[in-house]
């Protein structure tokens, strides 16, 4: 007679698509690998600051300050908003064009305005005379 046991089909595993979330991390995780110490916002922003940063990091390497450090971070977090540094951080984030690419973008701009602004002003014109026509006469 036939076996009693009863065949077992191998179950496919599949494997669950990415999300979107986990692509956005993976991308991330794969631009910071890939970007260099400092973006270009960073090195606007710590060529404006370098001079308070040096200050302040000669300020707290003197030993008999130290005891300082703790209150002046805490105050430094109660006196700048949280906003402010959330906004801050997301600037140190982009990846701002190079000014060949910005140039680039100008031009598309400028060139798109001036040939939108040519259709307008022929459409304008022929549905004046359109409408002088109609209604004048």
């Amino acid at each position: 007679m036939a076996d009693s046991k009863p065949k077992t089909t191998k179950k496919r595993l599949v494997k669950n698509p990415e999300t979107f979330r986990e692509r956005a991390l993976k991308s991330n995780a794969d631009n910071a690998s890939k970007s260099t110490k400092y973006s270009s916002s960073r090195k606007v922003a710590s060529s404006i600051f370098r001079p308070i940063e040096n200050a302040l990091r000669s300020i707290s390497e003197i030993k008999a300050l130290s005891f300082l450090k703790r209150p002046l971070r805490i105050l430094g977090k109660i006196l700048l908003p949280v906003y402010l540094r959330n906004s801050w951080r997301e600037l140190t984030k982009v990846t701002w064009p190079s000014w060949k690419q910005s140039r680039q973008l100008t031009y598309a701009v400028l060139i798109f305005a001036v040939i939108f602004g040519a259709t307008i002003a022929v459409v304008d014109y022929g549905l004046d005379k359109l409408f002088r026509n109609i209604l004048l006469k």
